[in-house]
């Protein structure tokens, strides 16, 4: 089988590794669970190649994106639940019927995208659903106000989209001033199990989830997106290592072989240094810079 521009080969490839006897072992055991993890995976990885602003891994990631689209409607059309074609159908299907103004008739065109249309047109794609779902002999629960706020995000992303949820109904603080109250709360609460005669993970890591939850509010009320704050953080934690092991290189060492002391030590020299510099700029000798007082990581 040779490589090609059309999606009907990718599909093709795809119908041959799930083929028993013939296909690929791997991918024979594989069912929607066990491929969901790397679904979110290949999207982290898109994210990722365009932050860094390369076209060459972005074309490859959204190629390996795309690659999880056809392979869950392949386990899906073996069940016979629908087929990749149905997929594309509904997505263009969405699209057209989203954007009145743009391919609806001329009279929609002209008039543009009126107000209130948006939320007609979801209430119509609710019943739709509820509707196809019904045919289907499946239930159709009435959805709760958070249920707009799938559970499938990243945590603190959906922490961060529960709050604005709620605050749109007033469940929420009018300024910063109380989010930082409950943070300090918060942070006494997780002492006090940490201290404890008898600490009990789970109260703690109760407590931490309380903790970063309430960190995720602040930020909102900042008009901070927490999960770029602490992606930044990430990065720079990447940089100033990577200035610990550099130093380790240039004195012919490894990490495991130095001292915490030295770590910190150019650890404090690179925060001292411009972020996008700190990385690779490590001073030779650890050891001959003073130590802060600052704890390392901080």
């Amino acid at each position: 089988m040779q490589p090609a521009r059309d999606i009907q080969r990718l599909i093709e490839i795809m119908a041959a590794l799930r083929t028993p006897g013939t296909g690929c072992p791997w991918d024979l055991e594989q069912d929607f669970g066990t491929i969901a993890p790397y679904t979110i995976e290949e999207a982290y990885e898109v994210t990722d190649a365009i932050a860094r602003g390369d076209m060459t891994d972005l074309r490859e990631e959204l190629g390996d994106l795309l690659l999880q689209v056809v392979y869950h409607a392949r386990i899906a059309e073996e069940d016979q639940a629908f087929v990749f074609a149905d997929v594309v159908e509904g997505i263009t299907a969405k699209m057209i019927r989203r954007h009145p103004h743009v391919f609806g008739d001329e009279d929609a065109r002209s008039a543009g995208m009126a107000k209130g249309a948006w939320e007609r047109i979801k209430q119509e794609e609710k019943r739709l659903r509820a509707e196809a779902r019904a045919a289907e002999g499946l239930s159709e629960e009435a959805p709760r106000f958070l249920d707009a706020v799938p559970p499938v995000f990243p945590a603190l992303t959906e922490a961060e989209k529960l709050q604005r949820k709620a605050s749109r109904v007033g469940f929420d603080w009018g300024a910063a001033g109380p989010v930082l109250d409950k943070i300090r709360e918060e942070v006494e609460e997780l002492a006090d199990e940490v201290c404890a005669p008898q600490p009990d993970r789970e109260r703690i890591a109760d407590e931490i989830g309380d903790m970063i939850f309430a960190m995720a509010n602040l930020a909102r009320h900042l008009d901070i997106d927490p999960e770029e704050a602490l992606k930044r953080t990430n990065r720079k934690f990447r940089r100033r290592f990577a200035a610990i092991e550099d130093a380790a290189a240039a004195q012919g060492t490894t990490l495991d072989a130095m001292t915490l002391e030295d770590m910190e030590a150019v650890w404090q020299a690179a925060k001292r240094l411009p972020e996008e510099t700190a990385a690779g700029a490590a001073p030779a000798s650890p050891t001959a810079q003073t130590v802060g007082s600052e704890s390392v990581g901080s």
